[in-house]
């Protein structure tokens, strides 16, 4: 059986040692099964009102940075009756996106996933390089050791796969070598990372990695769901135009709502977390759609189905969706999903058959979805070694809290003061560029018409001229309230990390207005993004790949590639560098190693494939492997040494020979007198050489 796959009637139950979790049977009354494991239910329900309940301060921060982000002004703020303005200046909403977009291009600087496989220093059960001798051994010369069988078949490659190579190298530099060196270890860790990069891609990887750094800017908290099994379709047709389509298990990732993620409320961070509840919004096509997938039983399907919709909203998401309306239920059914541990004794209670391993164990981590009180599935955690299949990502560390901190809320207090300034400065305005004209009637002529209008007459009876009608103009403070505003928005790129320069503000003064000082300011403001990134590293990459990484290993997706401990590396800091000066930085060292002392200590191959990933290309295309460089440098010296070639007796240097006339050659300098005889001199032959003068004797 293939890796995870579904079983065919999909009630059979399957053992751990086949690769499939042990999952709980459907009898022959599937009501009264569910009913007596209520427990289960209950369990579960009261863990996620748990978590429901202690997570409300955290939904409150959310709804204000969603507000803020919108541009929406919550309950909590007042309006005096005075106040005309309702204006709201969406600063957060600039700042989220300029943190998301430098979090994107920093994570997608490269052409691949920021996820790299590596070979450690001292690989255990594979060989680092592996060497194989095509001359015998001389006489009297201690013999070298044969490789061993087992190591040849460990790295999935024979002797005889190696044989082309000296053929090959044999027919183009003439020369047999004398022995082959193949590592096995970097090509399995080459195949990893190009099964790992493919699968990514299959699941569309980068798309729900976006959504996670997007939510994770605006919230503080970005979760990653996976890897897990999905069967994917790949349209298909035959020859005769029949529609038949591929299926193909794949492992797939994807992202997950911070609105609908309930964890562990006494955990500070996922390493840490017992349980894990993930809450669906599922219509009746969708919930029928999960009798497709392992596991899942048919029977309770149809029950909760006819049990009719559940799903109540809750008191955010009315915000969330701009509906004001005091509707609370919709047509859509409430499926919970739980990933944690439940006690050994409650499983036995609900009839799940524990595999033998897991016999003697006090708690067991299982997977069960419920909707209307029944349970759609119940499986024991099908990885090994257990883990809960989420990552959580904070923007920023909030080290008393499972869920970070985010832009929005670091610049709430700066949006309020920007708002209300904003607010006075319009309504100021509005008021100072208005006369309030005072009249007074004692001076005018009983029953005229008081509005005022250009050109407009007033007839007088009395008083001295010009103290019937006053005009009053109050003054004018937009200016100030402008300037506290610009003040508000300089604090706003102090709390985020984020100056308004860097995501395209003109005007900028002082040293910004050179280009070395721009980009003196622009490496300053890249400070705080460094950090966010390495969270992405520690607490999204690195999780994620060990997770593909044991993923693969256990379900053995690629036979070709070996059982081989390798290293997983997040690469997102890396590909900040990258970004940056990385490839400046490595020219610079090869500039200063270039003297021939220094040389035998430098890795250039390392170097030139770092070169080329700075560059976005493809290392694997554009260069050998250390086995393919020494087969072209010995080819090329071969080619050097014979250079020199033999014509008529005489040898025909390859060096071009120098015009003395300064005419030719290449020579733009014009040369030195040729000496009688010599070619290029026109006096003919040459004449008696004069002797150089002698002294007179003393």
């Amino acid at each position: 059986m293939g890796i995870m796959d579904k079983p065919t009637d999909g009630t059979e139950e399957i053992s751990m040692d086949s690769g499939t979790p042990s999952s709980l049977q459907e009898g022959e009354n599937v009501s009264e099964e569910n009913s007596s494991m209520a427990g289960v239910v209950s369990y579960i329900t009261g863990k996620y009102n748990k978590s429901s309940d202690a997570r409300q301060t955290d939904e409150e921060r959310w709804l204000n940075a969603y507000r803020n982000y919108r541009g929406i002004y919550g309950p909590d703020t007042q309006f005096t009756d005075a106040e005309k303005s309702k204006a709201f200046i969406k600063l957060t909403k600039t700042k989220v996106l300029a943190a998301y977009n430098q979090v994107v291009d920093v994570l997608f600087a490269g052409s691949s996933f920021p996820i790299g496989i590596e070979t450690p220093s001292n690989p255990m059960g594979i060989e680092d390089a592996v060497s194989f001798d095509q001359a015998p051994t001389p006489e009297g010369a201690p013999k070298k050791r044969d490789v061993r069988p087992d190591i040849l078949e460990r790295v999935g490659t024979r002797k005889d796969l190696l044989e082309p190579v000296a053929e090959d190298l044999e027919a183009k530099a003439g020369v047999s070598p004398t022995s082959i060196t193949f590592e096995p270890a970097k090509e399995m860790a080459r195949l990893m990372q190009q099964q790992i990069n493919e699968q990514l891609e299959e699941s569309e990887a980068s798309k729900h990695l976006r959504h996670v750094a997007f939510e994770m800017s605006l919230f503080g908290t970005g979760i990653l769901k996976g890897p897990f099994l999905f069967e994917k379709e790949y349209p298909k047709w035959n020859e005769d135009g029949e529609y038949e389509p591929e299926i193909r298990n794949i492992p797939k990732i994807e992202h997950v709502s911070i609105w609908d993620f309930y964890p562990d409320p006494d955990s500070r961070s996922m390493v840490d977390a017992e349980f894990v509840i993930q809450r669906h919004r599922v219509n009746r096509t969708q919930l029928r759609q999960f009798k497709k997938r392992p596991h899942f039983r048919e029977e309770s399907i149809e029950l909760a189905i006819e049990m009719g919709e559940n799903y109540t909203n809750d008191y955010w998401e009315e915000t969330l969706q701009d509906n004001m309306s005091t509707q609370s239920s919709v047509h859509r059914y409430e499926v919970l999903e739980y990933w944690g541990v439940i006690d050994a004794e409650t499983a036995i209670e609900a009839e799940i058959s524990l595999p033998k391993n897991l016999k003697d164990v006090d708690e067991v981590q299982i997977n069960c979805w419920v909707c209307n009180g029944q349970i759609l599935r119940l499986v024991v955690n099908p990885f090994t070694p257990s883990r809960l299949p989420f990552s959580a990502v904070p923007y920023e560390v909030n080290p008393y809290s499972f869920f970070g901190v985010g832009v929005a809320e670091n610049m709430e207090d700066t949006q309020e003061i920007c708002n209300g300034f904003i607010r006075m400065a319009v309504d100021n305005a509005a008021l100072s560029s208005n006369l309030l004209i005072e009249i007074d009637e004692t001076n005018l002529v009983p029953g005229q018409d008081l509005s005022v209008y250009p050109g407009k007459i007033f007839r007088r009876q009395a008083g001295a001229p010009g103290q019937g009608i006053f005009g009053t103009k109050f003054p004018n403070v937009t200016g100030e309230c402008l300037q506290m505003f610009d003040k508000a928005r300089q604090l706003a790129d102090e709390s985020t990390g984020m100056p308004s320069y860097s995501h395209g503000m003109t005007g900028v003064q002082g040293v910004g207005r050179t280009a070395s000082g721009m980009s003196m300011l622009m490496g300053a403001a890249a400070q705080n993004i460094k950090a966010v990134v390495r969270n992405i590293d520690d607490y999204l990459l690195a999780p994620l790949g060990k997770s593909l990484y044991a993923f693969n290993m256990q379900f053995n997706f690629d036979k070709d590639v070996a059982k081989a401990p390798l290293n997983v590396v997040a690469k997102g800091t890396e590909s900040l560098m990258r970004n940056e000066v990385r490839s400046q930085r490595l020219l610079s060292f090869m500039q200063m190693t270039s003297n021939q002392m220094m040389a035998p200590f430098v890795k250039y191959d390392y170097i030139l494939r770092e070169l080329s990933a700075s560059m976005d290309l493809d290392e694997s295309k554009i260069l050998n492997d250390p086995r393919e460089a020494a087969i072209q440098a010995k080819m090329m010296a071969e080619v050097m040494a014979m250079m020199p070639a033999q014509e008529g007796g005489q040898q025909v240097s390859s060096v071009p020979q120098q015009d003395p006339t300064g005419n030719g050659g290449g020579q733009i300098a014009p040369g030195e007198a040729p000496e009688p005889g010599a070619p290029g001199n026109t006096n003919g032959e040459a004449g008696p050489v004069p002797s150089p003068p002698t002294q007179p004797m003393q």
